[in-house]
């Protein structure tokens, strides 16, 4: 091991004093992922509520933008300052930052000022994800680690799931401003369990050179291809101007982050993980995995609403059979790999089963049962729960502790890059499918055409529901022949993810916590 990975300000960050109460602190972590996860989601049904009180209509898509955009440039910054600076103060710091965005997006009086307190709560939120894994690693043996890293990411996936059913649950019942305040009981219990149950060693020795440089151009790439992927298809056209100058800027800081990267002392993103094989290849499946996952989650329930003629209620519970899937083999391999030490096979397996869930989703119609629909959804969630959390384990037991926080959080970084990629890349090919079957739309008097107007942008479960019935079924059919065929666009992508995960290698899962495990070395 080189002089540069003992140093003390390192070796004492990552180094974990004994935490006998291991089930507190861990249910102060699982909160905190809680929180974040929802709030990628929660405030998706209450929009509607929330545009028409602010007066905000063009500026919809902001206030879902800001908080990812500013949640994926904090990814990387806060694992790289947590392996620095040490995790526990970091931590603190990002749920302390999530709840005061929270308290202001909630008194927010006009859309400006929402959209603002919305990035400074995903500055907050971006902490949250990695520092509960980070810190868990710090914590738990990477054989004991597969059970609570499968409790975190059924925790992930259930908030996924069902964000939207609460966000509309809790507009309709309360005001859409408890969507935010919801935050801060779960966010309060979470920071004094933290503040008083977690304890870890704290930095010394001489101050680290930060990498400046290395985040504000990882922030501009991050920036410029959010909103490439957030506008591209939708807003502008691809080949637009405003799209092509978004793609330019972003390969040229990115390149630009490449050559300050090599030379940093502390670079945000190690370049040097991307040399083992059990990092990139499990970033690769990662990203597979956000383009597959999120894609689905974003567009199954528009096909419940327009299809189904479900409410936004109604379709948060008719996505459960997929929260179903990914609670069960979540936890349940996160339970075999602790029992067993084995872990290559779920991100293959895995795979291997999102690809079925895939095909009996791209099945389905407007004449489709709701039980096929279901079926499809939860094969699917049983794939994402064999892989997301596992992944992150296969990381965190692969590279050193002094770069761990940077590793997952660079893991993490990735897979929203893939999910945000995804959603825009099959979103626009959804579009412009919707479109030609719009276009067949009867004409005359009383005809869909004549009620539709030709404008598909606007259509909504609201505006549908108000519309004849002849044409209701149109467009329900046309709903139904559109969207469930992009769901095969993503087979390929995870096939080459299944063959990434063959080359995995599996290494002993360590019973040592990682404490001792740097005292033998």
């Amino acid at each position: 091991m080189s002089h540069k990975a003992l140093s003390p300000r390192i070796a004492a960050g990552t180094a974990a004093a004994p935490t006998p109460n291991l089930a507190l602190v861990f249910t102060g972590l699982v909160l905190s992922v809680l929180l974040a996860a929802l709030d990628q989601t929660i405030v998706a049904t209450a929009l509607p509520t929330i545009v028409g009180d602010l007066n905000g209509l063009e500026h919809l898509s902001w206030v879902v933008t800001a908080y990812i955009l500013a949640a994926t440039i904090g990814l990387p910054i806060y694992g790289k300052l947590g392996d620095l600076f040490g995790r526990k103060s970091i931590f603190l710091f990002a749920i302390v930052v999530f709840l005061i965005g929270s308290v202001l997006s909630g008194l927010a009086q006009n859309m400006g000022q929402l959209i603002g307190f919305r990035a400074l709560q995903g500055l907050g939120g971006g902490g949250l994800m990695i520092g509960a894994q980070a810190i868990l690693g710090d914590l738990v043996s990477p054989r004991e680690r597969g059970k609570y890293m499968g409790l975190i990411g059924a925790a992930f996936g259930l908030a996924s799931v069902c964000g939207p059913l609460l966000g509309g649950w809790i507009t309709d019942a309360w005001s859409w401003r408890w969507v935010f305040y919801i935050n801060l009981p779960i966010g309060a219990v979470a920071l004094a369990v933290v503040a008083t149950s977690l304890h870890l060693a704290k930095p010394h020795g001489a101050r680290p050179r930060l990498d400046y440089a290395g985040a504000a151009l990882l922030a501009v790439a991050s920036a410029a291809l959010i909103m490439l992927t957030t506008w591209a298809g939708t807003t502008y056209a691809w080949s637009s101007p405003q799209i092509l100058a978004l793609a330019a800027l972003t390969l040229a800081a990115g390149a630009a982050f490449v050559r300050v990267e090599l030379n940093a002392p502390e670079p945000i993103m190690p370049l040097g993980l991307f040399r083992n094989r059990n990092f990139t290849v499990p970033v690769l499946v990662g990203i597979s995995v956000g383009i597959a996952m999120f894609s689905t989650i974003s567009y199954l329930p528009t096909f419940l609403q327009m299809v189904n003629r479900a409410t936004a209620t109604q379709s948060g519970l008719m996505m459960l059979p997929m929260m179903g899937g990914l609670l069960l083999t979540s936890i349940g391999s996160g339970q075999l790999i602790s029992r067993t030490g084995k872990y290559k096979i779920y991100p293959i397996l895995g795979c291997a089963v999102i690809i079925a869930g895939l095909v009996l989703l791209s099945r389905i119609s407007d004449t489709t049962p709701y039980s096929f629909t279901a079926l499809g959804m939860l094969v699917m969630g049983l794939g994402i729960g064999m892989l997301m959390q596992n992944l992150v384990l296969i990381v965190q037991n692969s590279v050193p502790g002094r770069d761990m926080g940077a590793a997952i959080s660079a893991a993490n970084y990735f897979r929203q890059i893939g999910a945000s990629f995804g959603i825009a890349l099959f979103g626009s090919i959804f579009i412009h499918r919707l479109g030609n079957e719009m276009a067949a739309a009867p004409a005359g008097p009383g005809g869909a055409g004549e009620a539709l107007g030709g404008d598909i942008n606007s259509l909504s479960p609201a505006m549908l529901r108000g519309l004849p019935a002849p044409v209701q079924d149109f467009v329900a059919s046309a709903f139904g022949h559109a969207l469930p065929p992009i769901f095969l666009l993503s087979v390929p992508v995870v096939a080459a993810a299944l063959v990434l995960g063959l080359f995995i290698k599996e290494t002993p899962l360590s019973t040592a916590v990682r404490t001792e495990a740097e005292e033998e070395v």
